[in-house]
């Protein structure tokens, strides 16, 4: 007989005309479900890892290498005949940086443009939102569009057009005070920063306005109506409720203005050529490095960079603690 009897009882013909042998081991029973377990936990890993790769490569990868490089130190010979070398020197940048007149003053002239600045420009999208968004405003979707309008313009070709209503020679700003005996001098030392913070606010202020406006549509109608029964006038609405009720989107704009002026190198690059002199090839830290690249030391101008924004990380924490306290206290 082909088939084998155990314990009196004959087996079941294995499959293929194999045999199964009594001490085959059989696959537990809960393998397949954390098999399944284990696929579902690493499917969204799959959909995220193209996001993590550029992350990587476009993020990451550049602030490692820029840190790596600012260890190095530029040396060239006394004749500059010879290539230069660079000499692993972790301090050398850094006490250059720190010793740089050019630079410390791009970072206090950058610091005294975001301390003034960007309570001018939320102050001003501030008005702005609550504006459109009372009860008695006309034409939303035109203002709304109009304050937001600026922003779409890029930041150079703005400004080009700027660096016109400046001019000495065409300003249309000055023939308009010419009647009354009076100018302003845009490209005055003490006056220039003002002029590009100008130009600054006008290009950021409809932006920040879209998100302070969309936060304002978030607030219930109920309790906006319940005020108003309550007697309640629209300037008390919108101190009151609107604005305390829009904390999040003010802390948030405020954040990515303080980086932004920080990155600040648009709008002094593209005025440096018909400022007069005014403003400078280190007007601001990014420039302040650039000028280091153009001179071939990008080591310097990797420490610069990371010193930059090692101080924004900084000021950014610190004013997220503030805020968190002023919450936390409200």
């Amino acid at each position: 007989m082909n088939e084998s009897v155990i314990d009196g009882a004959p087996a079941a013909p294995a499959v293929g005309g194999g045999r199964r042998t009594a001490g085959a081991a059989r696959p537990a029973p809960a393998a397949a479900p954390a098999r399944a377990a284990r696929s579902r936990r690493l499917r969204p890993l799959l959909f995220c890892a193209p996001f993590l790769v550029l992350f990587a490569a476009m993020y990451v990868a550049p602030i490692v290498y820029a840190a790596v490089s600012s260890l190095f130190t530029v040396h060239r010979s006394g004749l500059g005949l010879t290539a230069p070398t660079k000499v692993f020197d972790p301090l050398g940048n850094y006490s250059r940086a720190f010793g740089d007149g050019a630079f410390l003053s791009s970072l206090g002239r950058v610091a005294l443009f975001g301390v003034v600045q960007v309570p001018v420009m939320l102050g001003t999208a501030l008005a702005l939102a609550l504006l459109i968004d009372s009860r008695s405003a006309r034409g939303k979707g035109f203002f709304r569009l109009s304050s937001f309008l600026p922003y779409a313009i890029p930041g150079v070709s703005a400004a080009l057009v700027w660096s016109f209503m400046y001019s000495s020679q065409s300003s249309p700003i000055n023939r308009l005070l010419h009647p009354v005996g009076f100018s302003i001098p845009f490209f005055h030392s003490e006056v220039v920063l003002w002029s590009v913070a100008n130009i600054v606010t006008w290009s950021w202020a409809g932006y920040n306005m879209i998100i302070i406006y969309a936060a304002l549509q978030s607030i219930p109608a109920e309790v906006l109506e319940a005020a108003r029964m309550d007697g309640a006038s629209a300037l008390r609405i919108a101190w009151s409720i609107k604005i305390p009720a829009v904390r999040g989107a003010l802390v948030l704009t405020a954040v990515f203005s303080i980086i932004g002026s920080a990155q600040l190198y648009n709008e002094p690059t593209v005025l440096q050529p018909v400022s007069d002199g005014s403003i400078s090839s280190a007007f601001t830290p990014i420039m302040s490095a650039q000028n280091a690249v153009a001179a071939g030391n990008y080591p310097y101008a990797a420490a610069q960079s990371v010193l930059l924004a090692l101080l924004v990380g900084v000021v950014s924490f610190v004013f997220f603690k503030l805020t968190h306290r002023g919450e936390e206290q409200a």
